[in-house]
C-alpha cells in the first residue's frame, strides 16, 4: 500500500509539473510587417554604447540581446520589437 502511495504521488507530482506556466517571454502579437528594422535596431543600441555579441528573435516574438550595457555590465535584454521596449533584462 504505502508503494501505491509512492507512485501515484510520483504521477501526479511529474503530471503537474507539466502544466506549469510557459517560461517564454512573450513580446508582441503584432505582425512582424509593424516590426522596427533589425539592423536599424541593433545599429540605434550600438550608438548607446551597447555591445552585442549576440541577437536574434526568441519564439515569444522578442528582439534579444546577449552583450555588455555602456557601462560595460553582461546583460541579457529582452524587447519589444514594435516600440522598442525593454521587456525583460537581467545583468550579471
Amino acid at each position: 500500500m504505502r508503494m501505491l502511495k509512492l507512485v501515484v504521488a510520483g504521477v501526479a507530482a511529474m503530471q503537474l509539473a507539466g502544466c506549469g506556466v510557459s517560461s517564454v517571454t512573450e513580446c508582441t502579437t503584432e505582425p512582424q510587417s509593424s516590426w522596427l528594422d533589425q539592423q536599424q535596431f541593433q545599429d540605434g543600441l550600438k550608438a548607446k554604447g551597447y555591445k552585442i555579441t549576440e541577437f536574434k528573435v526568441t519564439e515569444g516574438n522578442c528582439y534579444e540581446i546577449y552583450g555588455h550595457n555602456s557601462e560595460g555590465k553582461k546583460v541579457e535584454i529582452y524587447f519589444n520589437p514594435v516600440d522598442g521596449a525593454v521587456v525583460k533584462q537581467e545583468m550579471k
